[in-house]
């Protein structure tokens, strides 16, 4: 489903989802997910099932956790303090995706104005960039524990693109993301979308409006290049 273009102008800003998009942190993501099940005496979850979760934040995935396991939800917020402890640091599983650094360095390079908005909350956000040498790229950032909206709703990015000098109101740039919520969200600003199709959407491309679908990041910089006059 493409959306119709909208004119950016060099240096056009750039905002990124994180995990999906730019790092595959679903293993880490596991792992954290299943020492906590083992305090309850539930049966681990594969990668694949914590991979479907994955996008919504924190509260969401435990939400879907509890439904999958049949967890009482009354221990919701007790099972999402436990994972927290080992998620805010959660890092050595969790790799960047190919082709991204070099992506982010032509980007950078050509004087693109470049930020992150995710549902991850901030801490973890920052520990897993700077883990993979990523932090130098990104002038803004916003987790998923600084608003009060989370993706889908607009509010987050249009934080983000004015944290890196958008108009407020109307912001004019270009969201790279993997999912659902990513998609939903660039719509409702709106602004052009950008897919990775190798991340954790579980809908079909032709489900979610965008300007453009990638599967390598080497693409990604001629993209761009094409949405902007």
């Amino acid at each position: 489903m493409e959306t119709p273009v909208t004119v950016c102008y060099a240096p056009c800003p750039i905002v990124f989802d994180l995990d999906g998009t730019l790092i595959d942190s679903a293993p880490d993501i596991q792992d954290c997910v299943n020492k906590t099940l083992a305090t309850q005496s539930v049966e681990p979850l594969s990668l694949q099932t914590v991979r479907s979760f994955v996008g919504g934040g924190v509260d969401v995935l435990w939400q879907k956790i509890i439904a999958a396991t049949g967890l009482p939800p009354a221990r919701h917020a007790d099972l999402v303090g436990d994972f927290m402890r080992s998620y805010h640091t959660a890092t050595s599983l969790t790799v960047m995706l190919p082709g991204v650094a070099e992506a982010l360095e032509v980007l950078a390079a050509r004087g693109h104005p470049l930020a992150i908005c995710t549902n991850k909350p901030l801490g973890p956000t920052r520990a897993v960039i700077e883990h993979l040498g990523l932090s130098g790229y990104f002038q803004f950032i916003i987790g998923g524990d600084l608003m009060a909206e989370k993706k889908p709703d607009p509010a987050p990015l249009r934080a983000a693109f004015t944290g890196i000098g958008a108009d407020p109101q109307k912001p004019v740039g270009i969201y790279v993301g993997d999912s659902e919520y990513d998609a939903t969200c660039a719509a409702r600003v709106p602004v052009p979308f950008l897919l990775y199709t190798q991340g954790y959407r579980q809908a079909g491309l032709e489900q979610l409006p965008h300007l453009a679908a990638f599967d390598n990041w080497a693409d990604l910089p001629g993209l761009v290049a094409a949405s902007v006059e």
